[in-house]
């Protein structure tokens, strides 16, 4: 993860006509694969997918929040993208029954990624989609919260006694609550926090310290708790790790040796269809 980091760090500062130099001595085929980025919304269980054109106003360097979500009065799957560049700020949403991109107009976004260069992905949570940012008029880190019915942003302040950062921080759904996993490097731990009536502010509660110390990369990512209350989550490099509800460590299981590590996503098997068309198998 160091040399990944690296190597953003160093194409950051590369001068424009340095790049193109480097691309133009590069191979026709390596240059081909640039050629078009495509996104796709795909089923893992059937193996129907949908191509996603990418939004007209979409621009590399703008800092921006993006998330997936459903709209019930609508019966409809969303993409939702918002940026927060100071001078094209806006809030739009494709959608895949219309199979196309729509702005949500006289939306006022008074908010900032809190963690740099690194676009964030909502969790969708009761009808809405639930981001970490930093709002400019409280000057403080919220969560940031877009109901997709009303087509609205509000706030969720975080815990009184939370202090970490939130770059070392997630939002999950935790025995059917909004929940966030925070790690606490100082003690090598991993705090969860659950808002046991949602939006309700002092419902906030610590429910667990898991401590992290046995697993070798001394990382843990909560993705999903088991029927049965275990914890189950990542690494943060190529293992899965499992606590009891109590926090005891269960295992740790690491699959392949890639350096970068891997991403996990959780998904519910369904034999439903997309909404829209063009989809294929």
């Amino acid at each position: 993860m160091e040399l990944e980091t690296k190597n953003h760090m160093v194409m950051q500062y590369l001068p424009h006509e340095l790049i193109i130099q480097i691309l133009l001595r590069l191979p026709v085929k390596s240059l081909i694969r640039f050629k078009c980025v495509s996104f796709y919304i795909w089923n893992p269980s059937t193996g129907v997918h949908k191509q996603i054109p990418l939004s007209p106003n979409l621009d590399s360097d703008e800092e921006y929040f993006y998330g997936f979500g459903y709209d019930q009065s609508t019966d409809d799957y969303c993409i939702v993208l918002m940026s927060t560049d100071s001078n094209t700020s806006y809030l739009e949403f494709f959608s895949l029954r219309a199979n196309t991109w729509k702005q949500i107009e006289g939306t006022h976004i008074h908010y900032l990624n809190p963690i740099e260069d690194d676009p964030k992905f909502g969790l969708f949570f009761n009808g809405a989609t639930h981001w970490f940012a930093y709002c400019l008029d409280l000057q403080n880190d919220v969560i940031l919260v877009l109901d997709l019915m009303e087509r609205k942003l509000l706030d969720i302040h975080l815990p009184d006694e939370f202090d970490l950062q939130l770059d070392n921080c997630g939002l999950w759904v935790f025995q059917e609550f909004l929940s966030l996993w925070a790690k606490n490097y100082d003690n090598d731990t991993v705090e969860i926090w659950v808002m046991k009536e949602y939006k309700l502010h002092s419902s906030w509660t610590k429910t667990h310290v898991l401590p992290t110390g046995a697993i070798p990369t001394k990382n843990f990512s909560p993705l999903r708790s088991t029927k049965s209350g275990d914890i189950v989550g990542t690494d943060d490099h190529t293992g899965l790790v499992k606590y009891t509800d109590e926090g005891q460590l269960l295992g740790h299981q690491s699959y392949g040796n890639n350096p970068y590590g891997f991403q996990v996503a959780i998904f519910t098997e369904s034999l439903l269809s997309l909404p829209g068309d063009n989809e294929q198998a």
